[in-house]
């Protein structure tokens, strides 16, 4: 018997990721599978605050359990930046392409390129929550390397490869990637819990 949760994002990749590591008793319905449309604010400084704001909005809508995730890319001789605001680095709408130009431009000369990805996911369950997390440590590129992923993953590569994200098959990404860390964790959580239903 398989039960499907509520995954708050409209990121198909971000989707496709997630499914990647999901055992068969559980799906994932995205928000634009259940037909909705409106923008959910991110309005805070942190990850786990935005990624709660997600999916607190979502079971308030739905009065289903659901789950969200916020990711930043944190970059050391930038203080961090772009972090919480990733996605919007450039400006609104988010532009992955502007993105990626305005942090190789702001390290341009710069020598340490030292950075990670967080991810935390916000999991609403039983009209409780719980936060999961996982974070990759790794190194920005001087230019953009390979043709797959999405993101900053043509710029970054994690410790222990000297392959970008983008140069990586979805399973070779997952054996380093902060967001498997983080959904290992989630299913854990949930093949841990009593059967349930909605």
């Amino acid at each position: 018997m398989s039960t499907t949760i509520i995954f708050a994002t409209y990121n198909q990749s971000k989707a496709a990721e997630i499914r990647s590591r999901l055992p068969a008793f559980l799906q994932i319905q995205t928000l634009a599978e259940l037909g909705m449309q409106e923008d959910i604010p991110e309005p805070y400084d942190n990850l786990k605050e935005n990624a709660a704001a997600k999916s607190q909005t979502i079971h308030r809508l739905y009065h289903q359990n659901c789950f969200s995730e916020d990711t930043g890319l944190f970059v050391l001789a930038l203080h961090g930046a772009p972090g919480v605001h990733s996605a919007r680095y450039a400006g609104i709408p988010p532009d992955n392409n502007a993105n990626i130009e305005k942090l190789l431009h702001h390290l341009q000369g710069v020598e340490n390129r030292q950075a990670y990805f967080q991810t935390v996911i916000s999991l609403i369950f039983h009209d409780q929550e719980f936060f999961f997390e996982g974070i990759c440590s790794g190194q920005i590129t001087s230019e953009r390397i390979g043709d797959k992923g999405f993101g900053y993953d043509s710029i970054f590569i994690p410790d222990g490869s000297n392959k970008t994200f983008w140069e990586m098959e979805l399973a070779e990404k997952n054996f380093y990637s902060h967001r498997r860390k983080a959904t290992d964790q989630f299913i854990t959580f949930l093949q841990n819990q009593p059967v349930w239903n909605g």
